[in-house]
């Protein structure tokens, strides 16, 4: 049978402004998650549900809530050939807190898949991949696949004592024996190795392809927008090569958000990211691409996704990339420690757009710039913009002439990038970093959103004269204006 592998992947990233119409709050959460799976697949024609089981309280029954509460779709499109749900799950090396979520979520494999075998009398299995985030060695991609194989099918021989019945005969077989592992890398050195470190994991697998996810978001917040653009293109070309040399077909993931900042996919620029990473073969979904733009629209733009040629990465000077990446994100990284205590001020005002359970607090991971612990990109992201500061543009100041020629022929959306964030840029809230205004000024000519002016104006203000009470009232207001809540 044909392999198919997904090329829109929906996710549960709670960067949108208006709760979608299911919803029962304006948190998503429980039940709601699996009617937003079903929407994704049945309206919006996604063909892949990315399943968070990594900082909230995740449904291990989602294959089985699904088929039976939606029978009639899923017996048309068959989970595990034409849709699919991919699990992303805590990595244990870094999420000692959530560890133990990683077995309860891989022993849920099989019984996804008894779930389908009732449901379409066959073998075939509707859940057989998991992602895990922040990959950094090939032995953790390689312990997540052998537990699987080892510990919770494996376990299906083992007799409960010299003459009885093996766990098999007890209780059922175990299905799928094998689970595929992506690899999510998030940080520059990673990333940046993450062809070797696919390479060591593919060495003892007869596998006949190998996905492999990017982090568009995480980059930004660590290391500047241009980095973020530039890490990613370095990795999908030494992903290519590594496909070629190994004779592995690799399957790119791309991590975008609808903000910029974090990839400006929007059904608005489809064409743009595409062609700005025209060697990923999977794009995300986020969920103010799903939630704030017309659905005729939405669907169009995930069509155009699903039916795109995938091309080849771009010819990249490696060396020249690294060495702006280097100063720009210096720079970009002084800023941010600077403006740490406004961006967690104002981050305390940003809604929650879903149920996460230990994302706060001593469980917490939060991102650390220069030893100062941040937000989670999409309220980083979405701080900066209520007070009239587009992330985008901080570090820019550290390139010259020549840096900035260079930027424009490998990132070729650069100045588009920039254009819809300076949409959003208030000078007059006085946030702007020394030296940044007249580098900014200097690229091109930009119009400014006069409500989103007024909006940032007041937050800037109330943040001043510590008038709190109604900031997450304008500061959804802002964001509805933009189309993205971070």
């Amino acid at each position: 049978m044909k392999i198919k592998i997904p090329r829109c992947m929906s996710t549960q990233h709670p960067d949108n402004v208006n709760s979608p119409f299911f919803a029962e709050s304006s948190e998503i959460g429980g039940e709601d998650e699996i009617q937003e799976a079903y929407y994704a697949f049945s309206h919006l024609d996604c063909d892949e549900q990315m399943w968070d089981c990594e900082g909230k309280e995740a449904d291990d029954y989602v294959v089985k809530k699904l088929l039976t509460k939606y029978e009639s779709f899923f017996k048309e499109k068959r989970l595990g050939k034409d849709l699919f749900i991919t699990l992303r799950v805590p990595n244990p090396t870094v999420e000692k807190a959530e560890a133990k979520i990683l077995l309860e979520t891989l022993e849920s494999i099989p019984r996804a898949f008894d779930a389908a075998k009732l449901f379409y009398q066959d073998d075939m299995p509707p859940v057989f991949e998991v992602i895990l985030p922040m990959t950094s060695s090939y032995k953790s991609i390689d312990r997540v696949y052998r537990y699987y194989a080892d510990f919770v099918t494996g376990k299906q021989n083992k007799s409960f004592g010299k003459g009885d019945i093996t766990i098999a005969e007890w209780i059922g077989e175990f299905k799928p024996e094998r689970i595929n592992v992506i690899p999510l890398f998030e940080d520059m050195e990673h990333m940046l190795d993450a062809h070797n470190i696919t390479r060591e994991y593919l060495r003892d697998k007869d596998v006949k392809y190998q996905r492999v996810f990017l982090a568009r978001s995480d980059p930004a917040i660590n290391y500047g927008l241009v980095s973020a653009v530039l890490l990613n293109k370095i990795a999908l070309q030494r992903l290519h090569r590594l496909s070629e040399e190994s004779g592995i077909k690799i399957y790119p993931i791309v991590g975008v958000g609808s903000a910029p900042f974090r990839g400006n996919l929007k059904p608005s620029t489809v064409e743009r990211v595409v062609e700005e990473y025209p060697s990923t073969h999977t794009f995300t979904i986020q969920s103010a691409f799903k939630y704030d733009n017309p659905p005729k629209k939405i669907i169009a733009s995930i069509r155009k996704l699903k039916e795109r040629k995938t091309g080849l990465p771009q010819d990249m000077d490696e060396e020249r990339c690294l060495e702006i990446i280097r100063k720009y994100s210096q720079e970009y990284r002084r800023q941010v420690a600077d403006l740490a205590p406004v961006i967690n001020l104002i981050a305390g005002y940003i809604p929650s757009r879903r149920k996460r359970k230990l994302h706060i607090g001593l469980f917490g991971y939060s991102r650390d710039v220069e030893g100062i612990n941040l937000p989670r990109a999409i309220t980083f992201t979405a701080s900066l913009y209520s007070v009239g500061l587009p992330p985008e543009i901080l570090g820019l100041n550290a390139l010259n002439e020549d840096d900035i020629q260079f930027i424009k022929e490998v990132y070729i959306h650069f100045e588009d990038d920039l254009r819809d964030a300076l949409r959003y840029l208030n000078p007059s809230t006085n946030f702007l970093p020394k030296g940044l205004e007249a580098r900014v000024k200097d690229f091109l000519d930009f119009e400014t959103d006069a409500e989103h002016k007024e909006l940032t104006n007041y937050i800037a203000t109330s943040v001043r004269e510590n008038r709190t009470k109604d900031l997450g009232e304008y500061v959804l207001r802002a964001a509805n204006l933009r189309k993205f809540l971070g």
